[in-house]
């Protein structure tokens, strides 16, 4: 089943963390986002391997838009 991870503010995407394919475990750091001078790590819920990058570095991104999907 894959697991969305979704932007919980509006921020501008820092540094991309993963690629497709990575194999990855719960708690790991997918991206980093930076608001407001504030460098906010994304962390994953479950482990598994990413299927999907849906933002690069230099993007905004809104409230609930996806980030990485994971399967």
């Amino acid at each position: 089943m894959a697991e969305s991870i979704e932007s919980e503010i509006v921020a501008n995407v820092w540094k991309v963390l993963v690629t497709e394919g990575d194999a990855i475990a719960a708690g790991d750091s997918v991206m980093i986002l930076e608001s407001m001078k504030m460098e906010i790590p994304v962390e994953t819920e479950s482990g598994g391997t990413v299927s999907a990058v849906h933002v690069s570095e230099g993007a905004q991104v809104a409230e609930g838009d996806a980030l990485v999907t994971i399967e």
